[in-house]
């Protein structure tokens, strides 16, 4: 039983006419949402078309995971030290 009234917008759901008008604009926003998502997806898609792929680099390079795994094999290492040995983080 609770009805929304903008004074500013003249908007009053408490009256059949108010709730077309917040029903109108609520559709129109969605369907906004969506043109900038098909617009955001259609672009990626081109970017990855030509060659470019999102994200952040990675620090990693195959040479430097063989390294972190052989040194992880030795007893005593831990996690956090080899990750200071490599120059990254623990996390990485």
């Amino acid at each position: 039983g609770v009805g929304f009234r903008s004074v500013t917008e003249s908007i009053d759901t408490t009256t059949a006419g108010g709730r077309l008008v917040f029903a109108l604009f609520g559709a129109l926003a969605a369907f906004e949402r969506d043109l900038v998502r098909d617009r955001t997806m259609a672009g990626l898609v081109a970017a990855r078309a030509r060659g470019r792929v999102g994200g952040r680099p990675t620090v990693m390079t195959p040479a430097r995971i063989q390294a972190a795994r052989s040194l992880l094999a030795v007893p005593g290492a831990t996690v956090t030290s080899v990750a200071k040995d490599l120059g990254v983080s623990r996390a990485t």
